[in-house]
């Protein structure tokens, strides 16, 4: 029998520090100044084409991987966001058998900065840890992939496909942290809540989920960015047309 070890949601979620990257999250008032809260991203995208964070944050990732389409960069947005998100709240469930209230209306985001940077959290009330996925696919991921698909005409399908490859990456994150530190009841309670949140209906098709193995059973679009190539739980083994394109070349 594995023992659970769970320690109190504190208001800085220090717990979540030793993990680093994606896991962090700021608490509290941010340091640069009012932001926009993620409810405010997920509004009408199409009406503030440059003044919604959404919109910025395409734009930006466009600019910043040189993407031939804005939807290329949407995708790539929307599995970082989803990532954050994931990260975020497995980490608190497995480590304080709770998670914080992420409601987008307490959720700023620096649209402009990366992890771990780009989100703040105005206040740290818990929430049972079996509330994940009302949290974050129903609160957060559904809305913003609404969004998504309206004014960029993206596939539900492959957005619901980035959502599932982003939960798989964290909690592979997670389990790799945990068992390398000997807590093992925390890689336990990921895979746990983990294997719960993909029988949900909205991942339940994605993909499979093995462990902390994932193929996905879509395509987040990053082989095309220039010198990108197919992710490791891609549904491609190699970049679509590269077979064509060597042999001709």
């Amino acid at each position: 029998m594995v023992l659970l070890l769970f320690v109190d949601l504190d208001p800085e979620l220090a717990a979540l520090r030793p993990l680093g990257g994606f896991f962090v999250l700021r608490t509290g008032g941010a340091p640069h100044g009012p932001l926009p809260t993620l409810a405010q991203a997920y509004e009408n995208p199409a009406t503030e084409v440059y003044g919604n964070s959404l919109t910025f944050r395409v734009r930006v990732v466009a600019d910043r991987l040189q993407a031939p389409e804005l939807r290329i960069a949407a995708s790539i947005a929307q599995q970082a966001l989803a990532a954050r998100l994931w990260s975020v709240a497995l980490g608190c469930a497995a480590l304080y058998d709770r998670i914080p209230d992420l409601d987008p209306r307490m959720l700023h985001w620096d649209a402009d900065r990366s992890a771990p940077d780009d989100l703040w959290l105005a206040e740290v009330r818990p929430l049972p840890a079996d509330a994940l996925a009302e949290t974050v696919l129903h609160g957060h991921l559904e809305p913003l992939n609404a969004a998504l698909v309206s004014h960029y005409r993206m596939s539900t399908g492959l957005l619901r496909g980035n959502a599932a490859s982003a939960l798989a990456g964290a909690a592979r994150e997670l389990d790799r942290w945990a068992r390398a530190r000997g807590r093992t009841e925390v890689a336990t309670r990921a895979r746990a809540l983990t294997a719960e949140l993909f029988a949900d209906p909205l991942l339940a098709g994605t993909g499979t989920f093995t462990g902390t193995s994932f193929r996905r059973r879509s395509c987040c679009l990053y082989y095309r960015v220039p010198g990108g190539g197919v992710c490791g739980d891609c549904c491609f083994t190699q970049p679509p047309g590269s077979s064509r394109n060597a042999a001709s070349g």
